[in-house]
């Protein structure tokens, strides 16, 4: 019969502590951190949201992202997922947008939109 080796003697123990040296011995001292200020800001494990990364990446407007966000503080605040249009529409105001113009068509709004945007 084979003979019970200490934990000091076994050579598994062993080829773990020289794997472990090895790469110990590999990692570089000057390598500086990738992450952006934002994500060390952030902490280790926290993740942007989708709305928050569209607007630090520029695909969604200041007005946009603050439209959201008060629709996602409305949605917490009244325990509702999907408020309803009556709702929005008192939200839009409470955000301080009111009707100062004649109503147009989607069509003429984004045309609108698209000619302001290339001047």
């Amino acid at each position: 019969m084979e003979e019970y080796k200490s934990h000091t003697e076994n050579c598994f123990t062993d080829r773990r502590s020289i794997a472990a040296e090895r790469r110990a011995k590999g990692r570089r001292a000057d390598v500086m951190d990738r992450r952006s200020d934002l994500d060390r800001r952030r902490g280790p494990g926290r993740r942007r949201s989708e709305d928050r990364k569209a607007a630090e990446e520029g695909q969604m407007t200041d007005e946009q992202f603050e439209f959201i966000r008060a629709v996602d503080e409305y949605k917490k605040l009244n325990s509702r997922p999907f408020p309803s249009w009556t709702e929005i529409l008192e939200l839009i105001k409470t955000l301080g947008y009111r009707k100062v113009e004649d109503s147009c068509s989607i069509k003429d709004l984004q045309d609108k939109e698209a000619s302001e945007s290339k001047d």
